[in-house]
């Protein structure tokens, strides 16, 4: 079966490469991907959410804030703000600023606060907490 190589890098540096790669599924802002060796060259940029990596028979899934896709037939690159390994995920770190957004989302209409802002930081930690506890 051929496969291909994927890296995820954020601005701290790579936090995912490895050969070997079956599939790669993501979602960008057009709807979902699912990449396949040999898969037709694109860019596209991501949404927060989970990015699902098979590799012989198992699925590493890494949680993924934005950025972009850029798929080549023999490798997949992911340039994303943030991304984690599922099981590098601290629940307890990203339910705590699940509620220090939503808390700035109720606040926002009496202080003014950067709503945008708060309901990003909102998506960020509900995706973290969702993907740790898969």
């Amino acid at each position: 079966m051929k496969t291909f190589a994927v890296s995820v890098v954020t601005p701290d540096g790579p936090v995912y490469d490895e050969t070997g790669a079956e599939m790669v599924s993501a979602k960008a802002t057009s709807g979902e991907l699912g990449i396949l060796p040999g898969h037709v060259p694109l860019v596209a940029p991501l949404t927060i959410n989970a990015i699902r990596i098979k590799k012989e028979n198992n699925t590493q899934i890494l949680a993924v804030s934005g950025g972009f896709i850029e798929v080549r037939p023999e490798k997949v690159t992911i340039l994303a703000q943030a991304a984690e390994l599922a099981n590098d995920i601290n629940v307890d770190r990203a339910q705590a600023a699940k509620e220090r957004a939503e808390q700035r989302l109720q606040k926002s209409k009496q202080e003014g606060v950067d709503f945008a802002r708060a309901e990003l930081a909102l998506n960020r930690a509900v995706n973290r907490i969702n993907i740790a506890g898969k």
